[in-house]
């Protein structure tokens, strides 16, 4: 049974727009169950016309190849030109072919009662490809790995999944007892992340196995395949290198050094990797923003279980020297699975060497977020907050923490529905 993504009522909402609804993630996130679960509800359940159609089938593909082609299937399925009711299209995978992103602008030119959900791998791959063609035409939506409160209920957690709506009525100190079901399952998160498979299997030898699979074939279809890079063993030391780092500055020159790459070719792998959504890079935040182009950046995996299937640990985060940097990377991955842009969010350090993990940019104000692997908090976890909230007085402050809850000038939450705690203080 195909288990429900948040995702789906915003895709569902756009159901009566015109524009083309497209879905990126990296391999396996989860992209074809949403678009099978919205061709269920609007064409099953609502009883609409429509089709679905895989692009990696290639009788498939080349059933709607061509613009009349698609047009003639659509037929054959129920489409008529001047009917007043939309025909539903679901595309799956609709990247690997140039030919179908010139198809969807002269369906959207010319046909308005047909509306296309589309997904892809690679926005990069997007990006290009439909740049000029569905510029004006298209609504996209990134799909990450599941969050924590997906997670929960992929397992089935009914228990944690009645604490969470209530977890930021919770006041004061020592509450990692009061929250030990959901501090259990964090830790659980930490070790094998978020994407569906992998979560859905129960010992973890299957869980690594799934992971083992997912990137057997992200280098065979992505990399290999689509991209045609050689140099694989090259670009996995890198990978790892960014595993053992994650969450710390990156310099380009060291990663060149240890795989042989040219500095270009780092940065244009990093962005491939960035693109891919396995990886997440923050820059620094200035106010002169030509400088935040020019500083060094850091890199978060986007999952937990991809960096530690990449290093080989899968050791609890509690017991582990990287469990802070494990923690940081999971409080980034929340607040982009709630819907914060990636361009949006920044690390911030000043001439004295204060730090705060992330900076949220609205221009017209900043949200300063620092997390703590840590239930027992003291004065100097504040320090790089405090430091910010002097610079930057209109600003608002949080520290994710693991067993406090205040709401002074510096707002102290749990990090088991970050973006739901930051909305109910400041609008996000």
């Amino acid at each position: 049974m195909l288990k429900e993504r948040k995702i789906l009522p915003k895709l569902l909402a756009e159901k009566g727009k015109r524009k083309h609804s497209i879905i990126v993630g990296s391999r396996q996130v989860g992209k074809t169950c949403v678009l099978k679960l919205l061709y269920q509800e609007i064409c099953k359940v609502q009883g609409h016309k429509g089709l679905f159609i895989d692009a990696d089938i290639f009788s498939e593909y080349e059933s709607i190849a061509t613009y009349e082609a698609a047009l003639n299937t659509f037929r054959l399925h129920g489409y008529r030109v001047d009917s007043p009711e939309k025909f539903f299209v679901f595309l799956d995978e609709f990247q690997r072919y140039e030919d179908l992103s010139m198809v969807l602008k002269n369906l959207y030119d010319h046909h308005p009662n047909i509306k296309v959900y589309a997904t892809g791998s690679s926005s990069l791959t997007i990006k290009h490809r439909i740049q000029e063609s569905l510029a004006g035409r298209k609504l996209l939506h990134y799909l990450y790995p599941l969050d924590f409160e997906e997670y929960l209920a992929f397992v089935e957690d009914d228990k944690a999944l009645k604490l969470l709506p209530n977890v930021s009525l919770l006041q004061g100190k020592d509450l990692d007892n009061v929250i030990k079901p959901l501090l259990l399952r964090l830790y659980e998160f930490l070790r094998f992340g978020g994407y569906p498979e992998v979560v859905l299997q129960e010992r973890e030898k299957d869980k690594k196995e799934v992971l083992r699979s997912i990137f057997d074939l992200f280098v065979k279809k992505d990399l290999v395949e689509y991209l045609q890079i050689k140099k694989l063993r090259e670009l996995k030391e890198m990978i790892i290198f960014l595993a053992i780092n994650n969450g710390q500055k990156i310099k380009y020159e060291n990663i060149a050094t240890i795989t042989g790459f040219s500095l270009k070719t780092v940065k244009n792998y990093l962005e491939l990797l960035s693109e891919f959504l396995l990886v997440q890079i923050i820059r620094p935040f200035y106010t002169n923003k030509n400088k935040e182009l020019t500083k060094i950046p850091k890199v978060y995996f986007l999952d937990p279980g991809v960096s530690n299937f990449f290093i080989n640990n899968f050791n609890d985060a509690r017991y582990r020297q990287d469990g802070g940097q494990l923690f940081e990377a999971f409080v980034l991955a929340e607040l982009l699975k709630g819907g914060l842009d990636r361009e949006e969010i920044k690390f911030w350090q000043d001439k004295s060497r204060h730090e705060v993990d992330f900076i949220v940019d609205k221009i017209s104000f900043q949200i300063a977020i620092e997390a703590k692997f840590k239930s027992k908090l003291k004065s100097m976890d504040l320090k790089g907050l405090k430091a910010f909230k002097k610079d930057y007085p209109e600003s608002k402050t949080f520290l994710v923490n693991l067993g406090e809850q205040e709401k002074n000038d510096i707002c102290f939450i749990l990090p088991f529905n970050i973006v739901c705690s930051l909305a109910n203080t400041c609008s996000v």
